[in-house]
């Protein structure tokens, strides 16, 4: 089954009581039992069946279960946001006096997240960049994974997950992916080796821009060692490979309470339909958009990791299949500059976002990083002066219009 008919057939029928093409919504908050023999089954888990949808929902669960085949994953579970998928992905793995490894090129959100870890004694370490050596010199015995983008969100570096994969299986941890900016479309983490993905399904998975939601993807193929991590070890001996998904249910997701909702579910669902459409056309877009920027005379720097003269093109144009995202950044000279592009601009808006059909663009500078310190920009890949643009599904012809106006204002 190719990918488009895997969007629309793969982990998913008709409903069975009605016929329904579309998945249900359940808009329900718990759910009835014929008997309380069948509900107490339930709850230690010697029985199927949904409880409260804090814990599982009909409409939540049919998503996971397509998210789940998409990313070839044993199971998935759906989270309220891409931050709270995240967040629960790795606590799962963490306690007190651990240690993180991470890309230093990722999201905003996401680094400030592993640096507030420090207040419940869980350090991060960030990599200078995307190389085999920079991860592996930070890694000790407390290091319980590595944390990785596909692509930099806005560093738009290009780490080599296969390789990743083998140096922390090597060290006996696993391999944590943010899937979000390729999509299972460009790359499935898990047949590079990865252990865990993460997406912020409000991001392109959604596609429309109207809800918010995260999912945590397991390969199932993680062999968690009772030394390094005995809860899961012991986990295991019950649940054999859903072992990293059952403490996730039964353990933070349940008690912390960040599920995706059944309508953002459902609208998520109907998004993820056209995934594939979507991807091609702003792929195509983002290309096309990156070489006429790169020719600019108005333009200082453009970064893409599909242009030849890119480092990383070589290792993208490897694991995504010659596409290269729907991300790119590009550099005007001062932030005066980027403001006036930025308000010159028609039909890309300006909005906190990535992954939506419409082009969106940003100063991360003064937005999502301006809480950090000049060095930590520096790391990340924020430049005063840099724009960053999430290309959307317009004709070309319109958006380079468009960005040539602006930048003619400068």
């Amino acid at each position: 089954m190719k990918f488009n008919t895997r969007l629309l057939h793969g982990n998913f029928q008709p409903d069975k009581s009605t016929g329904s093409t579309g998945t249900p919504i359940y808009q329900s908050t718990a759910f009835r039992h014929d008997t309380a023999e069948e509900l107490e089954k339930i709850f230690k888990g010697m029985a199927y069946g949904h409880i409260y949808t804090r814990i599982s929902n009909p409409t939540v669960e049919a998503f996971e279960r397509r998210i789940a085949g998409l990313e070839k994953g044993v199971g998935a579970v759906a989270c309220s946001s891409g931050m709270s998928a995240i967040s629960l992905a790795v606590l799962n793995l963490l306690e007190t006096g651990d240690e993180i490894v991470s890309a230093s090129g990722i999201f905003g959100g996401t680094y400030s997240l592993f640096g507030n870890l420090s207040s419940y004694g869980i350090k991060a370490f960030f990599a200078a960049d995307s190389s085999l050596d920079s991860f592996s010199q930070l890694i000790s015995e407390k290091t319980k994974l590595i944390f990785i983008e596909t692509i930099g969100n806005p560093k738009l570096d290009v780490p080599n997950v296969q390789s990743l994969a083998e140096l922390a299986h090597s060290n006996g941890i696993p391999l944590v992916v943010d899937n979000t900016v390729t999509t299972p479309y460009l790359i499935r983490p898990i047949e590079h080796g990865a252990d865990i993905v993460v997406h912020s399904t409000s991001k392109l998975i959604n596609g429309g821009g109207n809800s918010i939601g995260g999912v945590i993807v397991d390969s199932g193929k993680f062999q968690w060692a009772a030394e390094k991590f005995p809860v899961l070890a012991e986990m295991r001996k019950k649940f054999s490979f859903l072992s990293y998904v059952a403490k996730l249910r039964q353990g933070l997701h349940r008690d912390l309470g960040a599920c995706m909702a059944p309508f953002n579910a459902y609208l998520t669902s109907l998004g993820l339909e056209t995934l594939g459409l979507r991807m091609d056309r702003m792929c195509g877009n983002a290309i096309q958009l990156a070489q006429f920027l790169d020719a600019h005379n108005k333009v200082e720097g453009v970064n893409y990791p599909g242009l030849k003269n890119h480092d990383c093109h070589q290792i993208a144009s490897l694991q995504f299949g010659g596409k290269f995202g729907v991300i790119l950044t590009f550099s005007v000279g001062t932030k005066g500059q980027a403001f006036k592009v930025i308000n010159g601009l028609k039909y890309a808006y300006n909005a906190a976002n990535i992954g939506d059909i419409r082009t969106l663009v940003i100063h991360p500078a003064s937005t999502i990083y301006s809480a950090f310190s000049e060095e930590e920009r520096s790391l990340m890949g924020v430049t005063p002066d840099m724009i960053r643009v999430s290309v959307g599904i317009e004709d070309i012809e319109d958006l380079t219009e468009d960005f040539n106006k602006a930048l003619n204002l400068i």
